[in-house]
């Protein structure tokens, strides 16, 4: 089969990508080359993405393009499988009308939308439920998280919601740990993979049981457990202990009511 980049440039129709994506893309999705799957890609801008990935999955995959400007719905071809659906993945709403209409689950999800906290955010937590086990939920771009023009706010960023993701799925452990999450994600993510800007949510219910410590024998050689010795404590003062206090720049007033908004609907997410 061919390398997802060697199908990329031959592809005639417009598509842009990050040239690092090519290795990653072929390291994640190569195991559902040739399967009965259904790929939804979030972002369809000119189409050419869309028969780029019918051409690396077959022709027993189902692609679903979303994207919130509905002339894109021109890039439809139902002869090939490929579907477009015009919405906004920022509404909780949208992604409940999808699935129900779908009458099931996904096997992968691309983000390559929007790109705002509120996008990537609201997306995660509505796909990652709805994503059938073995399957793949990958979030592109994520150094957006870093830029604030996609940010309500840093804290909320989605590069801060995956390491909080991080610590929830540490917490699926048989020990008394401090973490303790109102909103959790652990149930349907089994690992979590960190690529330059981009996240890839692996999904696999059977395997999120709590995690319990087992031995093999009954026979030991009394080896004393060191694991509380070397761990010497390095004390070092700080000279430069004051910093400076960014003044905060608000350009436009409704700007800044958006962040407000936006942020109150994200902090739930990492409570």
């Amino acid at each position: 089969m061919d390398s997802f980049e060697k199908i990329f440039f031959s592809q005639k129709q417009y598509s842009t990508k990050w040239k690092k994506y090519f290795q990653v893309y072929d390291k994640i999705f190569s195991k559902y080359r040739g399967k009965e799957i259904i790929f939804v890609e979030i972002g369809v801008f000119e189409g050419g993405s869309l028969e780029i990935w019918k051409r690396y999955f077959g022709e027993k995959a189902r692609i679903i393009g979303i994207d919130l400007n509905p002339k894109c719905k021109k890039f439809e071809n139902l002869s090939k499988k490929i579907e477009i659906i015009v919405g906004n993945q920022s509404d909780p709403d949208f992604w409940d009308g999808f699935f129900f209409n779908l009458k099931g689950g996904v096997d992968i999800v691309l983000d390559d939308g929007g790109h705002t906290n509120l996008d990537q955010i609201i997306t995660s937590v509505k796909v990652l439920e709805r994503i059938n086990d073995n399957g793949t939920l990958v979030v592109e771009d994520t150094c957006t998280s870093y830029v604030e023009k996609y940010n309500s706010s840093k804290k909320y960023s989605f590069i801060n919601f995956a390491k909080k993701t991080i610590d929830d799925l540490n917490s699926n452990i048989d020990l008394e740990l401090d973490l303790n999450f109102k909103f959790s994600l652990k149930k349907h993510v089994y690992s979590i993979e960190i690529f330059e800007s981009m996240v890839v949510f692996n999904i696999d219910r059977k395997k999120t049981f709590i995690n319990k410590r087992v031995s093999n024998s009954v026979t030991t050689s009394s080896i004393e457990d060191f694991t509380w010795y070397g761990n010497e404590i390095n004390i070092i003062k700080e000279k430069n202990f004051l910093k400076k206090i960014p003044l905060l720049r608000l350009n436009k007033f409704i700007n800044f009511l958006k962040k407000i908004k936006n942020n109150s609907i994200l902090k739930k997410f990492f409570e």
